[in-house]
């Protein structure tokens, strides 16, 4: 009988950024395969950055190929932070690698996520965009985890997302204590589910959580360069999303773009509704 396998998928959160260890990342992840009993087999495929079209088209057979019995897929953040964002593609990537996993036979992890724009405290004209997409992501995500039977972490909201210990000085990865926050809430659902048999994570991180001052030191190096690098993709649209913003809030009508923006989520699940009932043609 072979060993029960754990395998993630995602992005730099589930690759453990944040979560510094002498080899590298750790991350929530690592830390939920050691409380889902003994002798898990537990495989890291999350890459930093990585899109929803990254886990379709590079993680999704690697963690096919391994047979997993648990899968995690927790994605969506970086997507909303590209001038290509489009709601429709993400709902129907996430659709296809959520239904994969699921007719494996893997017990599937999702996770809805707060919004960057919220964590880097960006001015209202700018964070809004951003947060009407991460929106629109968790709906997506909240819908299709309902319709492929996932164990649901709702982790876009409570009470750690405003506790400063929770997270790491570049804003927008949780620290150790934060990844272990991550760890015990998807045990606690996984053990409710008679899927973890091992011991709950620990809640207390191992090294204090960063300074203020270590976060200004992030934002005036590395961070300068995570900004740098986005700019070029995602800036030019953003200023112009921000710009219709404020036309919108003088003229009144802001609701128009969050009514816009729910249109389109509807329109994408929508549409997954019609291709899965749509029959094929021999």
């Amino acid at each position: 009988m072979r060993a029960r396998r754990f395998v993630a998928l995602g992005d730099s959160l589930t690759e453990g950024v944040g979560d510094p260890v002498a080899a590298g990342w750790r991350g929530w992840a690592a830390l939920l395969a050691d409380g889902l009993g003994p002798g898990v087999e537990f495989t890291n495929l999350a890459v930093s950055g990585s899109q929803t079209r990254d886990v379709l088209d590079r993680q999704l057979t690697a963690a096919l190929d391994l047979r997993p019995d648990v899968a995690s897929v927790v994605i969506g953040v970086n997507d909303t932070l590209r001038c290509t964002f489009d709601i429709h593609a993400v709902a129907a990537r996430l659709d296809t690698v959520y239904g994969a996993l699921r007719a494996s036979g893997a017990v599937l992890l999702t996770a809805c996520l707060p919004d960057p724009g919220a964590m880097l405290g960006l001015p209202g004209a700018l964070a809004r965009p951003l947060a009407r997409r991460q929106r629109a992501v968790n709906t997506v995500v909240h819908a299709l985890s309902e319709r492929h039977g996932a164990v649901h972490l709702h982790a876009s909201e409570g009470a750690w997302l405003t506790d400063r210990a929770m997270w790491s000085a570049d804003r927008l990865h949780p620290g150790e204590r934060g990844h272990r926050q991550l760890a015990l809430r998807f045990h606690a659902l996984l053990a409710g589910a008679g899927v973890a048999t091992g011991p709950a994570p620990s809640a207390e991180p191992d090294s204090p959580a960063p300074t203020r001052g270590a976060g200004l030191w992030w934002l005036a190096t590395a961070g300068t360069g995570w900004v740098a690098r986005r700019c070029t993709d995602l800036l030019p649209q953003l200023l112009a999303l921000a710009a219709a913003e404020v036309r919108h809030k003088a003229r009144g009508t802001s609701a128009r773009l969050d009514l816009s923006a729910s249109h389109a989520v509807a329109s994408a699940l929508a549409a997954l509704s019609v291709a899965e009932q749509r029959p094929e043609v021999a």
